[in-house]
């Protein structure tokens, strides 16, 4: 007899769970897309408030990746891993000519934004 396998939406999540974020910017997100390509509306690229606001802190700021995983209240490793998803996301964008999206924009929350759906 075979043993049963759970449903696959039943499966306990692994690993510790996600801190969450200290992110002092509050400044509305846009969204950024190529002027050449505008036909092509599906390619894009995501961006989450937590990979901004190490990209601020450590690019715009010139802050060490420990100062700013300090002052975000996770660990060095987090802060690592996390700008560099944010660095090859970005990459990814401008050499595939892909538009960027900041996940929790204001204006697109507040139904101001002309390109999101409402």
């Amino acid at each position: 007899m075979a043993a049963e396998m759970p449903p696959h939406n039943e499966c306990p999540r692994r690993g510790r769970p996600r801190l969450r974020r200290i992110i002092s910017s509050t400044s509305e997100s846009r969204c950024y897309k190529p002027c050449c390509c505008p036909e092509e509306e599906e390619s894009g690229i995501s961006l989450q408030p937590d990979e901004i606001e190490l990209i601020r802190l450590v690019d715009l700021e010139g802050l060490e990746q420990e100062e700013a995983a300090e002052r975000m209240g996770v660990s060095r490793k987090t802060a690592w891993r996390d700008l560099h998803e944010a660095r090859r996301k970005i990459a990814d964008a401008l050499v595939n000519g892909k538009g960027i999206e900041m996940a929790g924009c204001q204006k697109a929350a507040e139904g101001r934004c002309p390109k999101c759906p409402k």
